[in-house]
């Protein structure tokens, strides 16, 4: 590849950590990536804090895939010695928030885009979304635009992965419960402590075993994550709430898994939403064959993505970096996962011939 497309990759790395962009916040990141394009005259089209732009030779009778990843960040944990908003290459590291979820996976889509966008043999036209809003699930996100975009046969998602590919990802559901007691005296034997109530409801959320396991991604798994119950030492609690964090497998809908569960619980259940649930893609899927032959291992994925609300067509989540440096203290990527990840992603869309959807 190119040496000029890894020293633009590197130094466009390098302004994106260098412009803050919490989820929410993102406008100053996505003026930076329009203005990639609009410098080299590519038509681009903004829609709230994503980015979008497509192929020049675009054919509405070839199919069409998604190229995506989000631009947006935690807020910095605390942990770090350097500043999170300077981009800081020692030994072939570049350090600072968000060089590792999720700007190396973007940048690499971007300069596999450029480097395709001319290209009028390509069997497909190329659809590329610079998100916001990843961070949070929030809704002017990914899915505020999806449906603007069209009919589309495939998409890839930019995620630290170490450039394997996960053809599953795991759903979320997160439940607010409420267990509900008899207020009294702690001195006396009267009322009913709302406390004991929810300790059987959250002894039953560790101990229960959905039946259908995935082969990929394993079990639904139920973790409390937050209780909250009592106001004074001396009075039964009448109300305990706890929220629980349901990781979902691709054998069942958020909806499914949730009636489950609250038909289950004594405690009053509600979900926050249904809407990121679990996704996978076929192994004989041609973009995931060329995974295959260029050496990605194939995976399930624990951790969610926008990958969760794109439920019309397929996806594969693939990108540099390590998913365990991500929100971390220190946050970095190599410079030599970003020029993978580049070549790598281009070599996936080599005269791939995919069914149009």
């Amino acid at each position: 590849m190119s040496c000029n497309l890894y020293s633009f990759a590197k130094e466009l790395l390098c302004l994106l950590i260098q412009t803050p962009s919490i989820s929410g916040n993102e406008e100053h990141t996505a003026n930076r990536i329009m203005h990639v394009f609009t410098e080299r005259n590519i038509p681009v089209e903004r829609i709230k804090n994503n980015v979008i732009v497509r192929s020049s030779h675009w054919d509405a009778a070839k199919p069409t895939i998604l190229l995506n990843s989000h631009h947006d960040t935690v807020k910095p944990v605390e942990g770090w010695n350097t500043n999170p908003y300077e981009a800081v290459c020692v030994e072939e590291k570049i350090f600072g928030l968000g060089s590792n979820d999720a700007g190396a996976s973007l940048v690499a889509l971007i300069c596999t885009f450029l480097h395709y966008y001319n290209d009028s043999d390509v069997p497909y036209n190329l659809l590329f979304v610079a998100s916001a809003e990843e961070e949070i699930s929030g809704k002017n996100g990914i899915e505020c635009v999806l449906p603007t975009l069209g009919d589309i046969s495939v998409g890839i998602v930019g995620e630290p992965t170490g450039m394997n590919m996960a053809v599953a990802e795991k759903g979320l559901l997160v439940l607010d419960c409420v267990a509900k007691g008899i207020a009294g005296h702690a001195a006396h034997s009267q009322g009913e402590n709302a406390i004991y109530n929810a300790i059987k409801d959250i002894q039953w959320l560790q101990t229960y075993e959905f039946p259908k396991k995935s082969d990929l991604l394993g079990a639904v798994k139920m973790t409390v994550t937050g209780i909250s119950a009592g106001k004074q030492h001396n009075v039964i609690p009448d109300e305990c709430t706890f929220m629980v964090d349901v990781r979902t497998n691709e054998r069942y809908a958020n909806k499914e898994v949730f009636d489950i569960i609250s038909a289950s619980l004594k405690s009053h259940t509600k979900a926050r939403s249904f809407r990121l649930n679990s996704s996978s893609i076929s192994r004989s899927h041609a973009l995931v064959q060329r995974g295959v032959e260029l050496g990605c291992e194939l995976f399930g994925s624990a951790t969610l993505s926008d990958q969760a609300v794109m439920s019309n067509f397929p996806t594969v989540k693939i990108g540099p970096g390590d998913t365990y440096r991500s929100h971390t203290a220190q946050e970095y990527i190599f410079e030599s996962e970003l020029f993978h990840g580049i070549d790598t992603y281009i070599a996936l869309l080599k005269n791939l011939t995919i069914t149009k959807i």
